[in-house]
């Protein structure tokens, strides 16, 4: 679900959105689920934007994904029941809310978390576990649209999440299954370009971990005839997601944070002493960071209407054994290709192939993952034929119009980052520090993604997830013709 930008027109960038929806190109039966069923974009045209929020679900339990079933074991976290005082409220226990957390915690911040369900609950816990440098729109992107100056800093940063992940599974030994390496993966000739220039604009801001691959290289990595060429991040690479988060819950407790499960919040007294509160209690903090991203509900109204929950969907095959898993991709790469509407891919600790291509604008779950994604998965693998799904999910991440992250400020004490259009893993440990260094009065790299300009969509909550569909169509059209 991580992306990467496309040479467009600035004009039409601003309003389309470069993750997938799942638009199905088949014939048949399939064609028929081609919009998610036969509501297609009608429905969805005459429909509120389902904004979604768990609020209202007291015990939210985890999905039925992979990563939940082969999560690590985690202590039973105790429900908010009390009113009690700190120095820093964290709505989210979620990558973002975590990695604030943790980086406040090691500065010697008091810090309760609030989680409305569970630790990694959300795309946390949900996505294709890559780790993607930079942003889900380029640095040549904010070059354009927000100048020089906001560009060095920013493009400063575009590498740093990946070495925060990789600091925090070393510092505090958390088991994830962390392996080295992604692949960015081309159709055509138009798309290999794009790759040498998004090589140059990375070794421009002092990244030298690219490697080009042809279309002979890219067979050595992923057993897929489809490839013409691809290029090879060493410093990229891939986890299992809800281990990741858990290990960062754990650090954060560790360092006598305290984390509140299963307590949603449900409105913010703000003021000079800002109080989050609760079902069933309150925190009254210094400071107030809110991190709930795609499942944050309504909160904050004034965020949630230049944001848009999109859902993602995910497989994971039986485990393949060691030959046939070693035969599909041989140095243990993640992979995602370079269409609009693009797929990823990945093999687990336990051998299984773990694969999404799919989004829904609008966060409607579809009716039968298995069979959209399945049918992306055997167009790039057919030798999985006979393979069976044994776990199929989706999850929501926030999409903004921009494409890039919404931060700011409320006040001068509640903080907030949101809206990593997909490509979260890496930025939201980004997200962390800098929230963290904005807190102790060091806002500089805050502020450089707080100064970017955000929009509402076009069309508002009513129009705004059939136009960005409308627009992706576009975009999957041109891939299909090599455009």
């Amino acid at each position: 679900m991580d992306a990467h930008s496309i040479d467009t027109h600035d004009s039409v960038k601003l309003f389309f959105a470069k993750p997938l929806i799942s638009v199905i190109f088949e014939s048949g039966e399939q064609r028929n689920q081609r919009l998610y069923g036969a509501e297609g974009f009608v429905a969805l045209a005459s429909r509120q934007i389902f904004r979604t929020g768990i609020n209202k679900m007291p015990h939210t339990p985890y999905p039925d994904s992979y990563y939940a079933a082969s999560a690590n074991p985690a202590p039973r976290r105790e429900v908010l029941s009390d009113n009690i005082q700190t120095d820093v409220c964290v709505i989210g226990a979620g990558y973002t809310g975590l990695s604030t957390a943790l980086f406040l915690l090691e500065q010697g911040f008091r810090v309760v978390v609030l989680e409305a369900a569970k630790v990694g609950f959300g795309a946390s816990g949900r996505n294709g576990g890559q780790i993607v440098n930079s942003y889900s729109r380029d640095i040549d992107t904010v070059e354009r649209s927000a100048g020089p100056d906001a560009a060095r800093l920013i493009g400063a940063m575009a590498f740093e999440g990946a070495r925060i992940i990789r600091e925090r599974v070393t510092r505090y030994g958390i088991d994830c299954d962390l392996k080295n390496g992604g692949v960015f993966a081309a159709f055509n000739a138009r798309q290999m370009h794009h790759l040498e220039a998004q090589k140059a604009l990375w070794e421009r801001y002092g990244y030298d971990q690219l490697e080009m691959l042809d279309h002979n290289s890219i067979r050595n990595v992923v057993a897929c005839d489809r490839y013409s060429g691809g290029m090879l991040d060493h410093g990229g690479g891939h986890i299992h997601p809800l281990n990741l988060a858990l290990g960062e819950a754990a650090a954060v407790e560790s360092l006598g944070g305290i984390i509140y499960e299963q307590s949603p919040a449900l409105r913010i007294d703000r003021g000079d002493s800002p109080r989050v509160h609760t079902t069933s209690g309150q925190v009254s903090a210094k400071f107030v960071v809110v991190a709930g991203n795609a499942y944050l509900g309504n909160l904050v109204p004034e965020l949630a209407a230049k944001s848009m929950p999109c859902g993602t969907q995910v497989i994971a095959t039986e485990p393949l054994g060691d030959e046939l898993a070693a035969s599909l991709l041989p140095q243990d790469y993640c992979v995602e290709d370079c269409n609009y509407l693009l797929d990823y891919f990945r093999l687990s600790a336990d051998k299984r192939l773990i694969y999404g291509g799919g989004v829904v604008y609008g966060a409607r779950d579809p009716a039968d993952i298995d069979s959209i994604i399945r049918t992306k998965m055997l167009k790039t693998f057919p030798q999985l034929q006979g393979i069976k799904t044994e776990f199929a999910w989706t999850g929501n991440f926030l999409l903004t119009l921009s494409r890039m992250p919404q931060v700011g400020r409320i006040g001068d004490n509640i903080y907030y980052s949101q809206g990593c259009s997909g490509h979260g893993v890496t930025y939201t440990h980004l997200a962390g520090k800098i929230i963290a260094e904005a807190l102790r009065g060091q806002a500089e790299r805050f502020d450089a993604f707080a100064n970017l300009p955000h929009y509402p969509f076009p069309g508002g909550q009513q129009f705004s997830a059939p136009l960005s569909a409308l627009g992706a169509l576009y975009y999957s059209l041109r891939d299909r013709i090599g455009f």
